[in-house]
């Protein structure tokens, strides 16, 4: 195996894991609970994954042909609170994430150092997949953070429990 594969499989793998670590928080959450946020400045898990999967379908739709920042894309729509229930919300969930990771699974080992562009800026193709890792693992992180708050004594950790 060589770098490249090993490259595309980890981050591959990784993008995975963190997806089923946001879907577990939010499998423990009542409904309305995905709606909750602290104050106006804050925003709830619903409108979190509204956003990430406004950004994974604006980024990876037509990735190597079109700026990832699509004219299409309305990011400020992406921070308002209208989704009605947790139906929509998952499906928002799967259609960013199925954009993105079929996207993701088509790259080829050739295509990492080619130039693709992020709001009129170039990235290499590693580096738009590195600048998405962040960004989704960002929220991801504000995924669970907040599931675990909103279920207190009541939450089933995701990783090893403290003390074992």
């Amino acid at each position: 195996m060589n770098i490249a594969s090993e490259y595309l499989k980890t981050v591959t793998q990784r993008f995975g894991e963190s997806k089923i670590s946001a879907e577990k928080a939010m499998e423990q959450l009542e409904e309305r609970e995905l709606f909750w946020s602290l104050n106006e400045e804050s925003n709830s898990i619903a409108v979190i994954v509204k956003h990430m999967s406004g950004n994974m379908v604006s980024r990876w739709t037509d990735f190597f042909t079109t700026d990832g920042e699509k004219p299409t894309r309305n990011r400020d729509d992406e921070f308002v609170g209208d989704l009605q229930n947790k139906e929509q919300v998952m499906e928002l969930w799967e259609h960013g994430w199925e954009v993105f990771l079929t996207t993701l699974k088509a790259i080829q080992e050739d295509d990492l150092l080619k130039t693709i562009t992020i709001r009129n800026e170039p990235h290499t193709v590693i580096a738009a997949i590195v600048r998405q890792m962040y960004h989704y693992s960002y929220h991801v992180g504000q995924i669970v953070y907040l599931a675990k708050m909103l279920k207190s004594s009541d939450w089933n950790t995701l990783t090893i429990p403290r003390k074992k």
